[in-house]
Formats: C-alpha cells, sequence, structure tokens
C-alpha cells in the first residue's frame, strides 16, 4: 500500500439533534406513523425538515453565493494547511455541511493558517483544535 494513502475513520452522514415538542404534536406525528405515512418519527421530522428546506430553496440558494458559502463536505489535512503555510497564505474557512480538521492537525498548525471558520451545519475537529481556534470560530 502506498504510504502516502491515509486511511480516514468512516465519516456519519448525519448529526443527532434533540427537540422539544407538545405532547399533541408528538401524538399527531404517532398517529400517522401508527396509520402508516411513515416508518417513525425520525422519518416524519426528515421529511417535513427536507420539504421546508425544499420551499426555500431559491433562498437559500441566493444566500450561499452572497455569503460565499461552500456546500458539502470539506476535509482539511496537516498535508493542506502545511501547503498553505508554505504559500504564507492563510484560511477563511466558510462551510454549509461538515467541516473536518483531521486528528493529524497540530493547534499550533491550525492557528497558523485557519484565520476564521465558519460552519453551517457541524464543526468535526480535536478538542484541542476547537480550544485553539475559539476566538476565530463564528
Amino acid at each position: 500500500m502506498d504510504s502516502d494513502v491515509q486511511e480516514r475513520a468512516k465519516i456519519s452522514d448525519s448529526e443527532k439533534i434533540t427537540i422539544n415538542l407538545g405532547y399533541v404534536d408528538l401524538g399527531h406525528i404517532d398517529l400517522l406513523v401508527h396509520e402508516g405515512f411513515y416508518a417513525n418519527r425520525s422519518d416524519f421530522i426528515r421529511t417535513a425538515i427536507r420539504n421546508q428546506l425544499g420551499r426555500h430553496d431559491e433562498a437559500v440558494k441566493q444566500s450561499l453565493a452572497r455569503h460565499r458559502l461552500e456546500l458539502g463536505l470539506r476535509h482539511y489535512c496537516r498535508r493542506d494547511l502545511e501547503a498553505v503555510q508554505a504559500a504564507g497564505e492563510t484560511l477563511d474557512i466558510q462551510i454549509l455541511g461538515l467541516a473536518i480538521i483531521a486528528s493529524d492537525v497540530t493547534p499550533d498548525l491550525a492557528r497558523a493558517t485557519i484565520a476564521s471558520i465558519r460552519v453551517m451545519g457541524a464543526l468535526q475537529a480535536s478538542p484541542a483544535i476547537k480550544a485553539a481556534l475559539s476566538g476565530r470560530i463564528h
């Protein structure tokens, strides 16, 4: 196997959230699940969210362009950030989705190369990296 190839841990395609619902709303959802409209509560909630996002699709597209957000998953490893450092540059990371700062990135390297980070979605990084960038995460 090529020494350049690194195995990556499996990346989850979702993040768990907790919401508070009134009992009557929850009862309506359970009734729809019981009647076979949805497989389970999560199926109902995911479908409702997708429908709402679809209703606002054009506004989201305009906002993505206006805020210059990258859409999807972006992975930053030590090699990426060392190249940024060698070029004498810094990154202003703006992502809608998932940003991953690999475990091979040191806090010093992250501080030296990441000027700011704004993630609408989720940021996966070690506690040490998050602490090093705490004043730069918006």
